[in-house]
């Protein structure tokens, strides 16, 4: 069976690491987190939202959203409570603003937010250095970069955002990147830069695993099911999913996540590809449970080149095999462990999906996934963090004294 989630020890390191009692002589790290996102909390449940909900079991943990605009004269925030300690934040600004206008009303509106705040009990933790237009001025008392993609490679990516990155390079105390190759692409560019690529939340995806439970508008979908979840985007290769269906039309291909960035009349038609739209990230076990093979069907390009694919990890908790194409944060290590087949083309992935749904016993298989599986976790990579974190803050509180 899964392993369940190793709760208990995270919990010591963050009574450890992050104490939130006031006590000067303890070493604690600053009790709030501010975090400036490109991406919404209800979109795709992802690494910020593993991640930042984790930390607010030990602090206070505002997600500060991209604005939304309309008609209205005043610019506000509103707050959304979604756990306990953690609010989303969602400026809402005019149509019709130039950019400067943009930056500065949220400057204000962050002003407004640090009334009776005080910044040094603050964590700043950036998803986007594009951030840096509103909020370079302040000086939190710990800076944090969660570089979890190469943005700059993303369609309609903006031109400033590579001289942003380098300037928040520059301010960041702590830098961690989403992937190894990340990792590897960037790590001369600070003094604290750690790899933390994808992980898993065990109990979640082990569900699937439990029995088939499978929702009725995939149920009533007969015959052998090859899936895929996840924002189908410019990532996204389409050819290879339209190949694989004609190569073999007595497979159904489910494909569930929203379109974004693409045509939607670009994607490939044929009967047994069969869209279900976004789903929640507490539907995607039930999904699972009914498929045969599980498949990431990425393509090689410079968005995909540092990617490191959370649903591998997730698919393998849920017990199915994984096809992938050659992304290198796949091949490696999941590829080199034999854990995930690897195909280059519609020919391959044919042969590796065909080649799992014809294997009866795949107790030994599902014993290597799981003893690797074993050493990762959402909870681990959390407690990982805060070990650098707090590291990183005594360091600079040494400093500081040592400058008085």
């Amino acid at each position: 069976m899964i392993d369940t989630p190793i709760s208990n020890d995270f919990s010591a390191k963050q009574l450890q690491h992050l104490t939130l009692a006031g006590d000067e002589e303890q070493d604690s790290l600053p009790r709030n987190l501010l975090c400036f996102s490109h991406l919404r909390w209800d979109f795709v449940y992802q690494r910020p939202q593993h991640l930042l909900t984790r930390f607010s079991d030990i602090a206070a943990v505002y997600f500060l959203e991209e604005p939304i605009f309309g008609k209205t004269d005043v610019p506000y925030l509103t707050f959304s409570q979604r756990l306990p300690e953690l609010w989303v934040c969602v400026p809402h600004l005019a149509d019709g603003l130039t950019k400067d206008e943009v930056n500065a009303q949220l400057r204000e509106l962050i002003r407004v937010f640090f009334i009776n705040k005080k910044l040094d009990e603050f964590i700043f933790w950036y998803y986007t250095p594009m951030a840096l237009e509103f909020s370079s001025h302040l000086s939190p008392g710990l800076t944090v970069y969660d570089c979890m993609d190469e943005l700059s490679a993303f369609k309609f990516a903006p031109e400033s955002l590579k001289s942003l990155e380098k300037e928040l390079m520059t301010r960041a105390d702590v830098v961690f990147t989403g992937g190894h190759s990340l990792f590897e692409s960037k790590r001369h560019q600070h003094a604290n830069i750690y790899p933390f690529p994808s992980s898993i939340d065990k109990k979640h995806f082990g569900q699937a695993r439990k029995r088939n439970y499978e929702p009725a508008d995939q149920a009533k979908i007969k015959g052998k099911k090859i899936g895929f979840y996840g924002v189908i985007d410019e990532r996204f290769d389409i050819d290879l999913i339209r190949d694989i269906a004609a190569e073999r039309p007595d497979w159904n291909i489910i494909l569930i996540g929203p379109v974004v960035k693409i045509d939607p009349a670009t994607l490939p038609r044929q009967a047994n590809i069969h869209y279900l739209g976004a789903r929640s990230y507490e539907q995607l076990p039930a999904y699972l449970s009914g498929w045969d093979v599980a498949l990431v069907p990425f393509m090689l390009n410079e968005s995909t080149k540092f990617i490191s694919p959370t649903k591998t990890p997730e698919y393998l908790c849920a017990g199915k095999p994984v096809v992938s194409t050659p992304i290198r944060d796949v091949v490696n290590p999941y590829g080199t462990k034999n854990l995930v087949s690897i195909g280059n083309n519609s020919k391959e992935f044919v042969e590796a999906i065909a080649y799992w749904i014809a294997m009866q016993d795949k107790k030994e298989w599902l014993g290597n996934v799981d003893k690797f599986l074993s050493t990762i976790s959402w909870d681990l990579t959390c407690a990982d963090m805060i070990d650098n974190m707090s590291s990183v803050h005594q360091d600079r509180k040494v400093v500081k004294i040592g400058r008085q």
